[in-house]
Order: C-alpha cells, then sequence, then structure tokens
C-alpha cells in the first residue's frame, strides 16, 4: 500500500499535546525546584531525550520538515505513547503499516451475521468504518436502544452517542465512554484521512458538541479493544458488563462487539430478562438487506 500523505500541521499538534502531558520526573528528568512556564516537557527537553537539536525538534513540531523513522522510533519512546499512539503518529508522518485497499461501502459480513442470530443471550452489533452501525441483534436493541427507528444514514455510534439523549443517560460514565470514542475515531481519521464521510461527521460533531470540540483537539488516540462499562437501563437497572471486540480476518474494517456479564451476578441476571422479551426469532435481527424491527416485539422501547 502507497503511504498516506503526511500532514505535519496535525502531527506537530500531536506531538505538542503529548509532550504537553508527560511530566520532567516521568520522563526520567531530574527535579530542578525552579517554577516552570509551560506544562510538561519542554521543547529542548524532548530534543535532549530523543539525542536531536532543539532546531530540528522545532521544525518538526511546527511542521516544517519531515522526520526520519528514527527520529519518530525515538520521539515515541521519549513522550512514552502506547502502541496506539505510535500507529497514529506513523500515519501523521506518512509511514503507516499496510493495509488492505478500502472500499467505497460496507454491508456486515454473512458470518457475523449468522454469528449475531446464535447469540441470543448476549447482546451484539457490528460496526464498521466511522464507527457505522452494519448489523445488530434483538438483545443489543433492547440494550441500547432500536437501533431500526434510527435512519441508516445516522446509523453511527459515536453519532448517536454525542446527539441522543438517551445514550447518554444509559452510560453511567458517559464522559469517559465517550472520550475513548473519539480517540478511536482519531485513529480512524489517520487511517483514512481523505474520507468525505468521516470528516463531515467530525465537522458535524464539533459544531455541535463543546466536548467532542474539546477532545477531538487533543489528539488521544486508542483502538477498539476491550473494557466494562456500567450502563442505567430504564427497566433492568443497573448493568455492569465487559465488552470485547472480535475482528474477522477477512476484513479487518469491520468488528464484532459483544457485551457480556459475569455469571451468576445480577447483570447476567438482568440480560436474561432482555433476552426473554426479545422473542428471540431471527426475523427480529438487522436482516441482510434494509432494516427490520430489531428490538423485537415486546421489548420495551427506549
Amino acid at each position: 500500500m502507497t503511504a498516506t500523505a503526511p500532514r505535519p500541521d496535525e502531527l506537530g499538534a500531536f506531538l505538542k499535546a503529548r509532550r504537553a502531558e508527560l511530566s520532567p520526573t516521568a520522563a526520567g528528568l531530574p527535579e530542578t525546584g525552579g517554577r516552570r512556564r509551560v506544562s510538561g516537557l519542554r521543547r529542548e527537553e524532548v530534543a535532549v531525550l530523543a539525542a536531536i537539536s532543539t532546531d530540528y525538534y522545532t521544525r518538526i513540531e511546527q511542521g516544517r520538515i519531515q522526520a526520519s523513522a528514527s527520529v519518530l522510533h525515538a520521539l515515541a519512546r521519549v513522550l512514552h505513547l502506547d502502541d496506539d499512539q505510535r500507529t497514529y503518529m506513523l500515519e501523521l508522518a506518512g509511514r503507516p503499516p499496510a493495509r488492505p485497499a478500502r472500499r467505497t461501502s460496507q454491508k456486515a459480513q454473512p458470518r457475523l451475521r449468522r454469528l449475531l442470530d446464535d447469540l441470543g443471550t448476549t447482546p451484539g452489533i457490528v460496526l464498521g468504518r466511522r464507527m457505522d452501525i452494519l448489523a445488530w441483534n434483538p438483545l443489543a436493541a433492547a440494550l441500547v436502544t432500536d437501533f431500526s427507528s434510527v435512519p441508516e444514514k445516522n446509523r453511527n455510534y459515536i453519532r448517536m452517542l454525542f446527539t441522543d439523549p438517551r445514550m447518554r443517560d444509559l452510560y453511567a460514565d458517559w464522559d469517559n465512554v465517550a472520550h475513548t470514542c473519539v480517540a478511536q475515531l482519531r485513529m480512524e481519521a489517520a487511517r483514512d484521512p481523505q474520507n468525505p464521510r468521516l470528516a463531515a461527521l467530525v465537522g458535524e460533531l464539533s459544531v455541535q458538541d463543546a466536548d467532542f470540540r474539546r477532545w477531538w483537539a487533543a489528539h488521544h488516540v486508542a483502538v477498539r479493544g476491550v473494557g466494562t462499562k456500567v450502563m442505567r437501563h430504564p427497566v433492568v437497572g443497573e448493568l455492569t458488563l465487559d465488552w470485547d471486540t472480535l475482528a474477522p480476518t477477512v476484513d479487518a474494517d469491520q468488528q464484532l462487539v459483544v457485551w457480556t456479564a459475569e455469571p451468576g451476578s445480577p447483570s447476567h441476571d438482568a440480560l436474561r430478562i432482555l433476552a426473554s422479551w426479545t422473542g428471540g426469532t431471527a426475523a427480529d435481527r438487522s436482516p441482510a438487506t434494509g432494516a427490520g424491527n430489531a428490538s423485537g416485539d415486546g421489548v420495551p422501547q427506549r
């Protein structure tokens, strides 16, 4: 795959944000006891730790030169970047890892749809690029929201998270959930910078929501993986659920996200109550073409 065009201004903003978050002590520098005029590391401190000149680093941060691969790896070490942040930095520098060609549109993989059909007591959704919701099962609709009632063009998880008040009420720690989603979208933007739908989504949410605008400007990055969320369901009450992301080898741009609970816990019992209300028939699931009644008959509407 041909490397994406370097985006030196975004790379500089990312490096500046990361050094502002790293204290001299955490970076291994001795305490001087004096008052510091900037938060985090100074440019010259980053340069010393990376074994480059201050002028060279300054020009990188100002977007005036392209850094070599060895310098980028040195900066990743100095700034304590994790794997996601390192990948993001390389994307901005025009040195991304090889990725398969992207298609213009997405449909959920048939294998993932069949797996959703078999998850009678486990909520699951299929997410595509930009966190578009490609498919779901009845229990996911009962747990989160009736996805079939959302117009397909707006059926995007992060968009719903910021624009649907019910989603804000659902997550007990909405700030952390939303912040993480913004970091995940940042990674997606680095991988596909010319995607007009992604740019439109970022623009829309930046205008509508101050939190999104602030978190987007912070340049934090993450990939979908695993975690735990506390949900406040209007019918079955509070649930503590573990979420996992499963990526098929045939299409790295789609992931199956499932929520599970510790067996025997109140949350596990609550999921089973929700499952009993979904009816569990295949006809209630998001169909292969178009959206059906994904919430299922008898499921309390959110």
